[in-house]
């Protein structure tokens, strides 16, 4: 008679195992940023090839940004919250409005347009509390919010007339692309972790 041998299998530690194993799936930050320094070349020709040397500048720059500094991440304490420095706190109010890896913050639709929408309010908002500091020390009139809301406007006609290019378009998109890069490849990771992926659209 051969011996028998009995294989004691824990279960628990096989889901921990796994668990582990499809953690390391989720790119690292370094990988985020190695990704999007990469892409900025193909971003650059195809851009230019699109729409001349001026706007691949400005898609490039703004691809670079919105991976780099203005990416989903932004939903946490993150590297990319990190590297604002001193305007950190302009971002608090962000994080506590959005989950992290939410569709509002990760997804391709809303997240990087949430964001530009939410960075220039904040800029405006800004602006506006400047001028009020400003009036309230030296004297003077304030000025109406729609003033600082057409100063928007007159910056993209700015550019259109002298840049002969859409700039806000250009920045918008570049940035756009630079943040869908990072969500891409989270989405990678999520799909091989959890089969899902609708949370990122």
């Amino acid at each position: 008679m051969f011996p028998q041998f009995t294989l004691a299998v824990d279960p628990g530690a096989w889901q921990t195992t796994l668990a582990a194993s499809a953690s390391l799936q989720m790119p690292s930050g370094k990988t985020h940023d190695a990704i999007t320094i990469a892409l900025a070349v193909p971003v650059f020709a195809a851009a230019y090839s699109a729409a001349g040397p001026t706007a691949a500048a400005i898609s490039t720059a703004s691809f670079l940004f919105g991976g780099l500094m203005f990416g989903p991440d932004l939903d946490t304490v993150s590297v990319q919250y990190s590297r604002w420095l001193f305007l950190r706190p302009l971002w608090f109010p962000y994080r506590k409005a959005f989950k992290h890896r939410s569709r509002w913050s990760h997804g391709l639709i809303f997240g990087t347009l949430i964001r530009v929408v939410y960075f220039l309010g904040a800029m405006t908002l800004l602006a506006y509390l400047g001028f009020m500091v400003k009036v309230a020390a030296t004297g003077g009139q304030m000025p109406e919010m729609s003033v600082f809301l057409d100063a928007w406007r007159q910056i993209g006609a700015a550019s259109r007339s002298y840049l002969e290019t859409n700039m806000p378009g250009a920045i918008f998109w570049g940035m756009w692309a630079g943040a869908a890069s990072r969500t891409f490849t989270d989405l990678a990771g999520t799909f091989i972790k959890t089969g899902r992926v609708s949370e990122y659209l």
